[in-house]
Parts: C-alpha cells; sequence; structure tokens
C-alpha cells in the first residue's frame, strides 16, 4: 500500500502545490479546504470542512486513516489578517486564532490517536517568518504562529515515545494569496531582512517537508526551520 499523507488547505496555493507533489510521487493524498476540490487524481480524497469544526476533523482523520493508513499530516492551512494592531477587531483575532491553532491542535491530536496504533508518524506545522522578524502589522497573525510553534515543541515532547515526529517550517514570503495580501514595498523590506535576498518558491519549500517526512529525519523533532536565511 502506498503510503498517505493529510494536507489542510489543499484548494489553492502551497497547500494544492504539495499535494499535486506527493500525488506525483505516489502518495496516497487526502486534502481539506472550506471549498470544494480544486485537484482531480485517483489517489486524492477532498473533505470541504472548517478545520475548527471538532466533528468535522475527527470524521476525516478517522475515514482517511480507516482507507489507507495515515504516515504524515501536514497542517498548512492559515488565514492572516495584516492590519495594525489598532485597527483589528475581536471576530478577526478569533478566526485566526480557530484556523491556525484551534486547527491544527484537533488535527494533531486526531492523526496521533491513529498514528500510534500503526507505529508512528510524521506531522509538519507551517509557520512564518513573521514570528522571528516580529513583523509590525501582523500581530495576530505573528501571535496564532508562535503558539503553533510553541504547540510543535510540546507536542514533539508528548508525542516522541510514540515515534511520532513533530515539527515546523517557517516560509520567508512566496507568491500565493496570502502574500498578494501584502504591499509590495513591505514585501520588498521583508525580503531585504533575509540573509538570501528572493522571494521564495514552493520548489524551495518541497526538499524540507519530503526530509522531516522520510526517514532520513527519525531523531530530529520539535524544531522549527525558517527559510531564507531569517534567524531568531
Amino acid at each position: 500500500m502506498a503510503n498517505s499523507m493529510l494536507i489542510t488547505g489543499t484548494s489553492k496555493g502551497l497547500g494544492k502545490a504539495m499535494a499535486d507533489h506527493y500525488l506525483a510521487q505516489g502518495w496516497q493524498v487526502a486534502g481539506c479546504s472550506r471549498s470544494d476540490a480544486t485537484i482531480e487524481h485517483p489517489d486524492y480524497q477532498h473533505y470541504s470542512l472548517d478545520v475548527a469544526d471538532e466533528k468535522a476533523v475527527t470524521a476525516m482523520v478517522r475515514e482517511v486513516h480507516a482507507a489507507h493508513g495515515l504516515d504524515a499530516l501536514i497542517n498548512n492551512a492559515g488565514i492572516a489578517a495584516m492590519n495594525h494592531l489598532l485597527l483589528s477587531s475581536a471576530g478577526v483575532a478569533r478566526q485566526i486564532m480557530e484556523t491556525n491553532v484551534i486547527g491544527p491542535f484537533l488535527f494533531i491530536r486526531e492523526a496521533a490517536k491513529l498514528m500510534q496504533r500503526s507505529g508512528g508518524g510524521r506531522i509538519v506545522n507551517f509557520t512564518t517568518v513573521a514570528v522571528p522578524l516580529d513583523l509590525e502589522g501582523e500581530a495576530l497573525y505573528s501571535a496564532s504562529k508562535a503558539a503553533l510553534e510553541s504547540l510543535t515543541r510540546v507536542a514533539a515532547r508528548e508525542l516522541g515515545p510514540m515515534d511520532i515526529l513533530v515539527n515546523s517550517i517557517g516560509p520567508c514570503p512566496i507568491p500565493t494569496d496570502l502574500t498578494r495580501q501584502v504591499p509590495k514595498e513591505k514585501l520588498e523590506a521583508l525580503i531585504d531582512r533575509q540573509a538570501l535576498k528572493r522571494a521564495g518558491t514552493v520548489e524551495d519549500v518541497f526538499p524540507v517537508v519530503d526530509f522531516l517526512i522520510s526517514p532520513k529525519s527519525a531523531f530530529i523533532t520539535g524544531q522549527t526551520l525558517y527559510l531564507g536565511g531569517v534567524f531568531h
């Protein structure tokens, strides 16, 4: 049986690109988004749901595991609101936290319950360079991803004895719907703070995820790797 992976946020952008990448490698891929499927492939199964919907997440993870097992979980789905702190509402704050923190928590919890029965697994969470750079105008987004990084570290400790490895990746700006909300001059200023002075691409991300879900990373857990030459 082919390896089985679950990726959140697969309707567009990086999530869709990763789904296509792993389908091409022969993985069974399950994806989800609030919208309908945008991928047609015999080894792809799509679920339309809100990642913060506990019942829907639980049902999806159990169905995926029952059909193909579950070797890897990639928590990619995320939202942002590029606003000054004083212009940010509580409603937007709740929405960001539900999608960027509650959602990954639910998927980690449900996936880990099933991974431990089959001898382990790999979990990769997507964070952002906005955390170490303390980017102005992204207070809520940055705070939600900082929480996800903390969740990554604690989950790594709690799930390590089950041979479930949990790491996170923080890409620098990649041209997606998320970054298209950011003014050009702000993106240029952000890139100027990187050691490598260019925007990222999905092809920069694939090898990192490949490594973290491969047997070669069997002694690595609880780590956050930022791309583009961004440091704490």
